[in-house]
């Protein structure tokens, strides 16, 4: 029998992970605002992978983890600008229907895990050398 970690409780803990770092600080995530009491809007951060289009390049994501995350996906956009095959080019939006890990999400995933994942995606045959926006370039 396994016990359900309450969202609060779950959403602390990738908080703190979030600001101790983790890995290789190729990713990064925290609140966007701190007195967001249901702890509901999140700022995201990858650092193109290398030997890809994304080399160096800084990527600035809003995620947003409605009343119902963990059991449903959080909804994710870039804000700066990225050509990818999951990316709605209109607004940035990471469509969960081109994205495997938010297409079958699972209660167990977490930010870290999407965030990496999306990193691990612009390494893919299919977005490793698609032609990009100008740098610095943002979704209005």
């Amino acid at each position: 029998m396994s016990v359900t970690v309450p969202r609060s409780f779950r959403l602390l803990e990738e908080l703190d992970r979030g600001e101790k770092g983790f890995g290789d600080g190729t990713v990064s995530y925290g609140m966007e605002d701190p007195e967001d009491i249901h702890m509901r809007n999140w700022t995201g951060t990858i650092i193109g992978p290398p030997n890809t289009v994304h080399d160096g390049r800084i990527y600035s994501l809003k995620i947003h983890c409605d009343l119902n995350y963990p059991e449903q996906p959080p909804r994710i956009w870039f804000k700066s600008r990225i050509n990818l095959s999951c990316v709605d080019q209109r607004d940035g939006r990471v469509d969960p229907s081109k994205f495997l890990i938010l297409g079958n999400w699972k209660r167990e995933y977490t930010l870290e895990q999407l965030l990496t994942e999306i990193r691990r995606d612009m390494s893919s045959p299919t977005n490793r050398k698609l032609p990009q926006p100008p740098e610095g370039t943002t979704y209005i």
